[in-house]
């Protein structure tokens, strides 16, 4: 069982139930190919979103994050398991299920000879939105989305990043109770990332709105999300906030320092002297007017903070200090660590070879 999901399902009386959850999944599973053999996708994938939480849904290429999410949204079927939206289950009340998610699917696909205006009509009249409240809903995806500018141009002539905000203004059109959103900010300069980003904290701060988005951009983890989920091979390999998350890098706590020792002073040696130290990995030296300037950063036994340690020691030694920094830790080390090796795998009595059409 993952990291995070038993404490999880402990709060529930040992069971996940749908109580309060806008999304629910239980051991939901998908096999591509014939019974027997062929990917096994996504393999017994469990967890609850409540509303106003932002999830992050990471994992490599062919982890199966984009596989569950079309899933919870109704696109694909099951093999087996289960899924609820808003207390619906998926495969029994699909249409109660849709009227109440709003899904940015990969490549934010539109078709390419409409205009934004007249595809977000279309999208409006397709959830039976009419007269004035179909156009407020259209003013209200438009402004947040920024697309002002560009709603009478083909959105085939359209750059990649507009492309995914015509995807986005479609999927919040009709202010749904759940976001599936894979991948938002694929394709967006640094000001639209921004603006993106801010609108999903509003969305689940001040609406109540439970996101849950596919992300290869770690920094949009820590930026966004209140909860991160690791998928490795079809599995959730650990279910946390970003803060736990990063508590689990070898480098949270660490302490980052660029100094000008006396000449002769074994820095490295000094700091590995220090309890709290477990190593200490050298970045380089440069040579200033006051003497060689010194950069490492001393990694902590067991993410113990030895920022007091440190300071001491430089303080006793009367080193001049240039920069000094106490480390978060690095998601990227992290998620290498859980993902590494991970491959989707064949379902049990299929051949060794792999079949075409594995999930992303």
């Amino acid at each position: 069982m993952a990291i995070g999901i038993e404490q999880r399902m402990a709060a529930s009386n040992g069971t996940i139930t749908s109580g309060g959850a806008s999304i629910e999944l239980r051991a939901l599973t998908k096999r591509f190919g014939a019974p027997g053999s062929g990917i096994l996708a996504v393999d017994g994938v469990s967890f609850t979103v409540g509303p106003g939480e932002v999830v992050g849904f990471l994992g490599p290429n062919g982890a199966g994050k984009s596989t569950t999410m079309k899933m919870v949204t109704g696109f694909l079927t099951p093999t087996s398991g289960t899924a609820r939206v808003c207390g619906f289950d998926v495969e029994r009340e699909p249409l109660r299920v849709k009227e109440r998610i709003g899904y940015l699917p990969e490549g934010a696909p539109a078709y390419p000879d409409m205009t934004p205006a007249s595809f977000l009509d279309f999208v409006a009249r397709v959830r039976r939105l009419r007269g004035s409240a179909k156009r407020d809903a259209i003013a209200r995806a438009v402004a947040r989305t920024n697309l002002e500018g560009v709603l009478r141009q083909n959105v085939e002539t359209l750059s990649k990043g507009f492309k995914r905000r015509v995807g986005l203004a479609q999927a919040i059109l009709h202010e749904p109770d759940v976001l599936i959103l894979d991948e938002p900010t694929d394709g967006l300069d640094p000001n639209q990332k921004h603006e993106v980003r801010t609108l999903i904290r509003a969305m689940a701060r001040q609406t109540g709105k439970a996101i849950v988005l596919s992300t290869h951009i770690l920094e949009e983890v820590e930026a966004v999300c209140s909860r991160a989920i690791v998928i490795a091979a079809g599995r959730v390999v650990v279910d946390c906030t970003p803060l736990e998350l990063m508590a689990k890098s070898r480098y949270h706590n660490a302490v980052t320092i660029a100094l000008v020792p006396p000449p002769g002073t074994y820095i490295f040696d000094e700091l590995r002297m220090l309890p709290g130290v477990e190593a200490v990995e050298d970045h380089g030296r440069d040579a200033t007017t006051d003497g060689v300037q010194v950069r490492c950063t001393a990694i902590p036994k067991g993410g113990k903070s030895i920022a007091a340690e440190v300071s001491h020691l430089i303080k006793t030694r009367g080193w001049r200090v240039d920069m000094m920094r106490v480390e978060s830790g690095r998601l990227d080390d992290v998620f290498r660590e859980l993902t590494a090796g991970a491959k989707t795998r064949a379902a049990p009595g299929a051949p060794a070879a792999p079949v075409t059409g594995a999930a992303s």
